[in-house]
This record gives C-alpha cells, structure tokens and sequence, in this order.
C-alpha cells in the first residue's frame, strides 16, 4: 500500500465516528485545509470545495468554521485522552507505563500528524467557550502523565525533581512530532514511538533493563 492510500485509510478511521458522510467528508477536508493553509486563511469556500460540495452543503452540517475545527478538536484530543487513560491504568511499573504512554502518544503524532498538528497549533482559534472544553481535556491528559512519572519518583525508579516541569517536557517533545513527521520520511510511526519512549526513559533516569551491571557508561 503506498503512503497516499495508507493515509485516506487512517483519515477513514479517524473519522469514522462523524456522521452522516457527508459531515464526516467536510472534517476530513476541513483538517487537509487547516494544515497546509492555516485556520485564519482558510475559507469556507476552501473547504466546501475540497469536500466536493458546495458551501450552502457546508452550512447544514456545521454553521462555522469555528465549530469545524471544535468538532476536530474535540475528536483528536479525547483519542489523546484514552491513549493516556491507557497507559496510565495499566498493570505494571511506572517504567513500563510511561514507556507506553510515551510510545503510543508519540505514534499517533505521527501517523495522524495532519491532524494532531491543526489540534495541537491552531487551539487558540478556538472560541472562549469551546477553548474551555478542550482545554480541560488537555489538562485531563497532563494529569494523567504527571501521575506517571510522580509515582515513578515516588518509587524510586525516575530522578524526577521536577514533575510539573518533566511533564510538561515529555508532552512537548511528543506533539512536536506533528509538526516535522512526514509520510515518506525516513522513519516510521512505530520507530517513531520507540524511539521517543528510549528517549524519555534516558531522560528521567529510569532503570534500563537492557543495561548490564558491568557496563561501562
């Protein structure tokens, strides 16, 4: 499968639960039209366009531009929520938990990066009210990492002085991946996530279990 194909495959997924089709087609163009011009610069007509409908068609489904990009945004940022809400529920030591987190949120940059990165940089568009919502749901994800890694220094595990600040460093450094990852770069999703993982282990000083005792450093 090329890239092009393997991209309207996860565009397809990402929407799924946007109905009817014809909703679903204008957020999907919505996001293509957000990303390679921007939010401000983006029209209706842009969008309505790509969709292959016209703009009255657009009207029906949503009355704003604004409430397009509330309805990307509420979608792309509670996915971020449960792949957070996974890896922090799950079994295991605080290792084996933010290695998780960190692999999984790093790849959804990545494999999504056309919409994590309208999510992720054109959040101030946002009106006050829909702002708030998504907000809080940001803040629910931080929370949930922040737990990670204050019960790995609770344990021992991670030299982590500063949690609120260590936090705040693994989250930017995985939704930075939507900003540079391209489809036919040298790395993919997958390498991407474990890559990011190895990295924020190195970070807070977590055990390596690769690692032998008698290694040198």
């Amino acid at each position: 499968m090329g890239a092009a194909a393997e991209r309207a495959e996860e565009e397809h997924e990402e929407w799924a639960g946007v109905t009817p089709d014809a909703a679903r087609r204008l957020v999907g163009a919505a996001v293509e039209a957000f990303a390679e011009r921007g939010y401000h610069a983006t029209t209706t007509r842009d969008i309505a366009g790509r969709a292959g409908m016209s703009p009255a068609a657009l009207y029906i489904h949503y009355k704003t531009k604004e409430e397009l990009l509330y309805r990307i945004s509420g979608i792309g940022h509670e996915k971020a929520l449960r792949i957070m809400g996974a890896a922090a529920g799950a079994e295991g030591s605080a290792t084996e938990r933010l290695r998780d987190a960190v692999r999984t949120f790093a790849r959804w940059h990545a494999e999504h990066h056309t919409t994590a990165r309208v999510i992720q940089y054109e959040l101030q568009a946002l009106g006050p009210e829909h702002y708030t919502e998504i907000a809080g749901l940001r803040r629910r994800t931080d929370r949930l990492l922040r737990q990670i890694i204050q019960d790995g220094a609770d344990s021992g595990e991670f030299r982590a002085d500063d949690v609120p600040g260590t936090t705040l460093a693994v989250l930017s450094l995985c939704v930075d991946v939507a900003r540079w990852f391209t489809a036919d770069g040298p790395r993919t999703p997958d390498e991407v996530g474990t890559l990011y993982a190895d990295l924020v282990l190195r970070m807070v000083g977590a055990p390596d279990p690769g690692r032998s005792t008698g290694a040198s450093h």
